[in-house]
């Protein structure tokens, strides 16, 4: 198995449970990584689920739900989305691809039968028709710079980027992606040519990866996953899905009140950062670990990756009274190790204060 000199395996990381229905990898994590940074690599992502939304009034009705502008949102054209409790924590992260007559919600694997649920007791008397289209549609990912070629390679139109949606050919649509790596495409295929497409794409030039390469390059990306790196208690702000999954001056959808609060009054209580694992020969920390200063809990760990040329890394949500240089420890038990934050990742407050709280402000 690959192995960092004096360090853990890239194969036996920690909280991969979401992913145990797809392979991991196939054959060497650390290869596929450099190809999927390199040239193209495709991972099996089909345990995602899928609803698909129809009818006439689907752009309108999701608009009103989800926390991204979709009312106008064009034909062919994809976008990410939320969908928040009523104090603006986040319940549920979706990528959308709008093909002009039905609009498709990928999500975490599990999640349907509780977004699916929500969102068909809001359809009232709206002429849409919500429904699981898992059985139908899988998910695969195609990675890297070279995304475009074997696209094309395959067959497949290439959609402008990011978030270009196209029909496939024999059925399903393709999208076009910034993460996890600055160029890549979202499959969603008939299930049943799962296995045609595959071959398809390796024999089009892309190598067969697992989802730990996958995630490894979304860490690198600092992009977060619902409940891995998020929590019952996380906000928009603190992910980064502010302008990427959240309209700030959209129109009314629940929890928007926090949404606007704290964009508008104040700074949300934690940020999501880039780790540097010091973990030796030790244990890696697993997803929900504390991340300890001076032996307090100031965070929670995240994804836990090992990168090809960075070797041990985690996201991790921390308080944001922590300074970028202060000496942190993550894991509990046997799996405490020292931790760095990624400057690059670090966002620091500036003294200006927000918009709303300027005005409130000036008036006084």
């Amino acid at each position: 198995m690959p192995r960092r000199s004096g360090g853990p395996t890239v194969t036996d990381l920690p909280g991969t449970g979401n992913d145990e229905a797809v392979p991991p990898h196939r054959g060497d994590p650390l290869v596929e990584q450099r190809a999927m940074s390199r040239g193209a690599a495709v991972v099996d992502r089909s345990h995602r689920g899928v609803i698909a939304v129809a009818g006439p009034e689907r752009l309108g009705w999701l608009h009103l739900l989800l926390t991204q502008h979709v009312s106008e949102l064009p034909a062919d054209t994809g976008t990410e989305a939320l969908v928040l409790d009523i104090n603006g924590r986040v319940l549920h992260h979706m990528v959308v691809a709008n093909t002009g007559d039905t609009v498709f919600l990928d999500t975490e694997p599990g999640d349907v039968p509780e977004l699916l649920g929500y969102l068909q007791k809001m359809v009232f008397w709206s002429k849409v028709v919500p429904r699981d289209a898992t059985a139908e549609l899988a998910v695969l990912s195609v990675v890297g710079p070279d995304t475009p070629a074997v696209l094309s390679a395959a067959g497949v139109v290439v959609p402008e980027r990011p978030h270009g949606v196209l029909g496939l050919p024999g059925g399903g649509v393709v999208r076009r992606m910034d993460w996890p790596g600055p160029d890549a495409a979202d499959l969603l295929v008939p299930r049943d040519a799962l296995d045609t497409w595959w071959e398809r794409l390796t024999g089009a030039g892309a190598r067969a990866a697992g989802t730990l390469a996958f995630e490894a390059l979304r860490v690198e990306a600092q992009r977060p996953r619902l409940h891995v790196d998020t929590d019952d208690r996380t906000i928009p702000h603190e992910v980064g899905w502010i302008g990427t999954a959240v309209h700030l001056t959209k129109g009314c959808y629940r929890g928007q009140e926090t949404v606007a609060r704290v964009a508008n009054l104040g700074r949300p209580p934690r940020r999501l950062v880039l780790l540097h694992l010091d973990s030796g020969d030790e244990t890696l920390p697993e997803p929900g670990d504390p991340v300890l200063r001076d032996g307090r809990a100031v965070g929670r760990v995240g994804t836990v990756a090992l990168h090809h040329e960075q070797g041990p890394v985690a996201l991790a949500l921390v308080k944001r009274n922590v300074p970028v240089d202060a000496e942190l420890t993550a894991g509990e038990e046997d799996r405490v190790t020292p931790v760095a934050i990624d400057p690059s990742s670090f966002v620091p407050d500036v003294d200006t204060p927000p918009p709303g709280r300027a005005a409130q402000l000036g008036i006084r």
